[in-house]
């Protein structure tokens, strides 16, 4: 079972579908097109998670599709190739040879709000039904925690260079009158001596 129900196309982006239809987001999906490149070619799938998480792109996603880079399909590629619209773009309909990759969460969610294809309306669907899709593969670990990116490790005590001191590049210790010797002292040897 699917429904499908008419929004204004100003309101399809997640965030302002969810403010304005009291739809919560972990009952919204995002469907994303990912470029992978290999060698010279491009292989185009569709993610789909939560609107609470965010596909991991670049990590799982790429290891997946065996690429060496991945990254959010450049719009015009994504709706050419889709054949919908920006914003709207669903996994129900894409072409045949597209993955597309589920995140366990949306499998096992009751209903979720996808788009439709276009702006102008949503689809509610079964998560299992999404996970029954011809190209579909359930991915543990597709959709990542929104929020901020982890803090890099703590560091050691500072350790300094020999060389490295308090007085920054080009300058030198001693009395403002010195500026005239400190050029002399510091030209290139093939300029020659005066």
């Amino acid at each position: 079972p699917a429904w499908v129900a008419e929004i204004d196309d100003d309101l399809a982006d997640t965030a302002a579908f969810s403010e304005a239809y009291a739809v919560p987001l972990d009952a919204s999906a995002n469907c994303v097109v990912v470029a992978a490149r290999r060698a010279g070619q491009t292989t185009l799938a569709a993610c789909v998670v939560l609107a609470t998480t965010r596909a991991d792109v670049n990590g799982l996603v790429r290891r997946h599709l065996g690429a060496r880079r991945a990254s959010f399909a450049p719009q015009d590629v994504a709706v050419a190739e889709s054949g919908m619209a920006y914003g709207g773009i669903t996994p129900v309909g894409l072409p045949g040879d597209w993955p597309v990759l589920i995140d366990p969460a949306v499998e096992a969610a009751g209903f979720v709000v996808i788009g439709s294809g276009t702006r102008g309306s949503k689809l509610a669907v079964a998560g299992s039904l999404l996970a029954a899709l011809p190209t579909a593969e359930v991915l543990d670990g597709l959709g990542q925690p929104l929020g901020d990116p982890p803090a890099p490790p703590a560091a050691g005590p500072v350790r300094r260079a020999p060389d490295d001191a308090d007085v920054g590049w080009g300058e030198r210790p001693g009395e403002p009158g010195d500026d005239d010797q400190r050029y002399l002292e510091d030209r290139p040897p093939h300029w020659g001596r005066d």
